[in-house]
């Protein structure tokens, strides 16, 4: 089970209240990607879908950053192994939405 921590905007979207808990399994029994994660977020909340990542191309949208273990995964490729305390559940997948000014 895969934990996901959603910022305030998107839980209020997805009406949850706290971290969302995910089924994830490769295909093929392959690794967990971010790739993955999000297609199973989006398809258990529909809501969500073209928040997180463009509905055309699957970026990142500019101002969504995502974390687990204290590492910045935002420029990661999407089809990249998560670390493995994510895939067991001991750490969480965060999307964080990023702020911007001056």
């Amino acid at each position: 089970m895969i934990r996901v921590v959603l910022p305030a905007h998107l839980k209020n979207l997805a009406h949850v209240t706290g971290p969302v808990t995910l089924e994830v399994t490769g295909p093929h029994a392959g690794p967990v990607t971010q790739r993955l994660v999000l297609d199973t977020l989006e398809a258990r909340y529909p809501m969500l879908l073209g928040t997180i990542r463009d509905r055309h191309s699957g970026k990142r949208r500019a101002f969504v950053r995502f974390y687990a273990c204290e590492e910045d995964l935002s420029n990661e490729s999407p089809d990249a192994p998560l670390p493995e305390r994510v895939v067991a559940g001991e750490e969480p997948f965060i999307i964080l939405g990023a702020m911007a000014g001056g």
